[in-house]
């Protein structure tokens, strides 16, 4: 890591997911709970430090996710008024150091490490704002955010991310384009149905 800039990695799993009526993070996806995946993914290509917020189900998130390596764990009391105090949750345990966070939600099957790398690498070419993947147009999920604009991602309020902030900087936008499944993520029992039936899930399809 000598000489690169440090890039976090967030993930958020504090949500009671009221829409699914089960804690989605611990559904499983080719043998892994999605909050494992999104670890994983984080872990894999390298981010550092890698923080996992959690705040409904918390002891049975952590217990999926057991002695696991290298990950940061923070507790979010006040999960429950929405996604923004997970997000404040994890960068206020960042240090100062840190260059950028990228923002992983545990409920998308096809973020894995080689994106995460290929959202990296857009990072390091130019050094935008922001970096997110994209699919014939369509934005989504995991977005990079460059350390200036934290204080902006700490003002949201309510149960949103950084929807609000990637609106306002979109000239400093750097997209990816990626499979749509990549961008695929998991808010009702159908879209679980049909991600498990598929068998092998292939992020790129």
């Amino acid at each position: 890591m000598a000489g690169r800039e440090r890039v976090a990695g967030i993930v958020l799993a504090a949500g009671g997911a009221r829409r699914y009526g089960q804690p989605k993070q611990l559904l499983r996806v080719g043998g892994r709970a999605l909050v494992e995946r999104a670890l994983d993914a984080a872990q894999g290509a390298g981010l550092a430090p890698v923080v996992l917020v959690v705040g409904a189900q918390a002891e049975a998130v952590l217990g999926c996710v057991g002695a696991r390596q290298g990950i940061r764990v923070v507790r979010n009391p006040d999960w429950a008024q929405g996604m923004s105090t997970s997000l404040r949750a994890g960068l206020a345990a960042l240090e100062p150091e840190v260059g950028a966070a990228l923002i992983l939600l545990a409920d998308q099957p096809g973020v894995d490490a080689a994106l995460v790398e290929r959202l990296l690498a857009a990072r390091a070419d130019g050094r935008p704002r922001l970096v997110a993947p994209s699919c014939q147009g369509r934005r989504g999920n995991p977005v990079l955010f460059d350390r200036s604009l934290f204080s902006e991602l700490l003002a949201v309020t309510g149960d949103q991310g950084g929807r609000a902030v990637v609106a306002a900087h979109q000239d400093e936008l750097a997209l990816v384009e990626v499979g749509a499944g990549a961008l695929a993520d998991i808010d009702e029992p159908d879209d679980y149905a049909r991600v498990v039936g598929a068998g092998d899930f292939k992020p790129e399809e």
